[in-house]
């Protein structure tokens, strides 16, 4: 008969390890408490009772805010404003930068490095800087400062994203598989849209989804290109000066929570995709 090894237990970590595992875990604890303090305010002091113009206190609980969401007809059209144009900058930015991000990951051709550069360039740009330069451009062309120049702004600064989020993606792609089908005698057009264009769908929904986020809440560079049509995030900062209405912390409570569910959902579809 053979001897059996003995097993091995397994030691308990050191006190030291120990004691800077539970720190680490306190440290992620608080650092996301930070993070999530500023939310919870804006949250809670959407049920706040407020009976003056300030809605720094708080003077009990209700629900009439939710109920009075669109009294105020000048902040109703600043969100519509914010939200449509999101959601075309959106649109037009997911497009031109999904196939700038094919193009960059798939293909070489002369001023490919330059190109990267520049889109890099637009991330790390300063807002400041994109908005002022915007503003000159605009001037320069005699355009009217409005809802087209800002549409067109968001469009600029975010198409960078898109066609970064993109390109990682096409990067990692495996070239046998449309090579098979084109073996199998499918064309350009119906490869594209029942092969790349499923397997790069994952980059595609993130970078829209960042184009909308930086579309939504920007300020800088919508200041600079606004005229006199007001945006969601301009009028809070105008509201600011007299006082903030709770139906201010009513908004922003809806488009968190959506931009939660839109967020959960895109998750889900991933790991199922990953699958």
């Amino acid at each position: 008969m053979t001897a059996l090894a003995p097993t091995r237990t397994a030691r308990p970590a050191p006190p030291r390890r120990r004691r800077r595992i539970a720190g680490l875990h306190l440290y992620t604890l608080l650092l996301i408490a930070w993070l999530i303090l500023p939310i919870a305010i804006m949250i809670l002091f959407g049920f706040n009772d407020t009976h003056s113009k300030q809605n720094f206190q708080w003077q009990g609980f209700t629900l009439k805010w939710y109920v009075h969401l669109f009294d105020k007809e000048d902040l109703t059209t600043a969100v519509i404003n914010s939200l449509t144009i999101a959601v075309l900058s959106t649109a037009i930015t997911t497009v031109i930068g999904t196939f700038a991000g094919i193009a960059l990951g798939r293909y070489r051709f002369r001023g490919k490095g330059a190109t990267n550069l520049v889109l890099f360039m637009a991330i790390s740009c300063p807002e400041i800087v994109m908005g002022a330069s915007l503003l000159s451009m605009f001037v320069t062309f005699n355009l009217p400062r409005g809802y087209l120049t800002i549409l067109l702004a968001h469009v600029m600064f975010s198409i960078a994203f898109v066609a970064v989020t993109v390109r990682a993606r096409v990067v990692g792609l495996d070239p046998a598989v449309e090579e098979a089908a084109q073996d199998l005698g499918a064309g350009p057009w119906t490869r594209f849209r029942l092969i790349t264009l499923p397997m790069i769908m994952p980059g595609v929904v993130a970078g829209a989804l960042l184009a909308f986020v930086l579309s939504i809440d920007d300020f800088v560079i919508t200041n600079f290109t606004s005229g006199s049509t007001i945006t969601f995030p301009l009028w809070i900062y105008g509201s600011t000066r007299t006082g903030t209405p709770p139906q201010v912390n009513v908004m922003g409570t809806i488009i968190f929570g959506v931009g939660v569910v839109i967020a959960v959902v895109s998750v889900r579809r991933s790991i199922r995709a990953s699958r």
